[in-house]
């Protein structure tokens, strides 16, 4: 649930995504997508780029956003928190890349809710003795306190 919440701080237009590291019960660090700290927030100018109406309009230009889990585990860095035998709670699966910077930062547990399913992440496997992935639903009543909320 502090995933979801997390999310609707993010500044991106297009999937806001929301992520927590925790550790023995304590969260050590939060982190949403949107852009990189000192620029202009999409949200704000109301596109990613100037000539695009949406952000996912062009398939050649890159996402401005910093994603969720990036932006959680550098979070933690600044302030000097260790990530190392952590987990990370996710909104969404995380693509190979950053499942990559998770298992760099020392995180061993992955827990997302909703499935990415990109063909380019078929290499995950290799990494299935490093850190342990898994899809976690929501139950009908948190999902319900979430409405309420939202």
């Amino acid at each position: 649930m502090l995933t979801k919440l997390v999310s609707m701080r993010s500044t991106c237009l297009s999937v806001p995504v929301g992520a927590v590291i925790v550790k023995n019960k304590q969260v050590l660090a939060t982190g949403y997508n949107g852009s990189p700290s000192g620029t202009a927030h999409c949200t704000e100018q109301g596109f990613c780029y100037p000539e695009l109406k949406s952000c996912t309009e062009s398939k050649v230009l890159p996402s401005r956003a910093v994603h969720a889990e990036a932006n959680a585990i550098a979070q933690a860095a600044k302030h000097g928190i260790a990530t190392e035998g952590s987990s990370i709670y996710v909104t969404r699966e995380p693509c190979l890349n950053y499942l990559k910077l998770i298992i760099s930062a020392g995180i061993t547990k992955i827990y997302y809710e909703k499935s990415s399913n990109k063909p380019e992440d078929s290499d995950r496997k290799s990494f299935d003795e490093l850190v342990t992935v898994k899809q976690i639903s929501m139950t009908p009543e948190i999902k319900e306190i979430i409405r309420t909320i939202l």
